[in-house]
């Protein structure tokens, strides 16, 4: 965390500094691969397609009015902990980024098959709030719903922050993450399933199975109206340890 300077603000400089960030000539160089952000200037910028998950608690701003602060704050350490080490355990993400309860990550796919290793991720991510459930459960907690969207794209990476203050941040832009975000929003609502991805990852999933060999295609309905597919799909091995525990202790709630 930066210390602020509490220097006086001084609005003519403020402004002069404004002319000269529109008036650059920015270059923004398209790639094949995750820049280093030690690369990124305030005067260039990288292009790159890659993959996106954004997973965020359902009507999570009527949750401090349900759980006691200590609880909620449980909750959400749980919760942003475990989904936080599920992404960092896979080579193929290589941003992690936390907004509020909201958690988004960035995947870069360097073959083809490797959408199977970031869709697994997306539906491992299922598989730990339903775990975390469980555990809420036994301790008489009531659930929290999540939402998870997938989207491929295109994302901008640039660096963005005060010059000079040691105060700033590398930035992804364009359609992916937000695009992520918004098939998160319509997740698990209504008659929606957890994930929902949109047709550009649901087509290179196309001749893919999971463990038990069934397709993933297969395994995801289509909204035809909005053009996505969602499911509610699980990680085996995760699901298998849950079902053993909730056998060795049931919880009735």
């Amino acid at each position: 965390m930066k210390v602020t300077s509490n220097i006086a603000y001084d609005y003519e400089n403020s402004f002069d500094r404004i002319q000269e960030i529109l008036d650059s000539s920015e270059t923004f160089e398209q790639v094949d691969y995750v820049p280093d952000s030690d690369n990124l200037t305030y005067s260039n910028g990288y292009y790159f397609k890659c993959y996106s998950i954004f997973i965020d608690i359902r009507d999570s701003s009527k949750l401090p009015d349900k759980f006691q602060k200590r609880t909620l704050a449980k909750i959400y350490r749980a919760y942003i902990s475990e989904i936080v080490a599920l992404f960092q355990s896979s080579k193929e993400c290589k941003e992690i980024n936390i907004v509020g309860d909201s958690v988004w990550a960035i995947f870069l796919a360097e073959k083809k098959e490797d959408v199977k290793k970031i869709f697994g991720a997306a539906y491992a991510a299922n598989s730990i709030v339903n775990t975390l459930n469980y555990k809420l459960c036994r301790k008489n907690i009531d659930p929290i719903k999540a939402g998870i969207g997938v989207d491929k794209g295109d994302a901008l990476m640039v660096k963005a922050g005060f010059k000079g203050s040691g105060l700033n941040d590398v930035i992804y832009m364009g359609g992916v993450v937000n695009n992520a975000s918004k098939l998160c929003s319509k997740a698990n609502k209504g008659w929606i399933n957890e994930i929902v991805v949109s047709k550009a990852v649901y087509d290179d999933l196309s001749g893919y199975k999971n463990s038990l060999d069934k397709y993933y295609q297969d395994m995801l309905t289509h909204n035809t109206e909005e053009n996505f597919y969602h499911g509610s799909i699980i990680r085996m091995d995760m699901n298998d340890w849950l079902a053993e525990q909730k056998q060795k202790n049931p919880c009735s709630r």
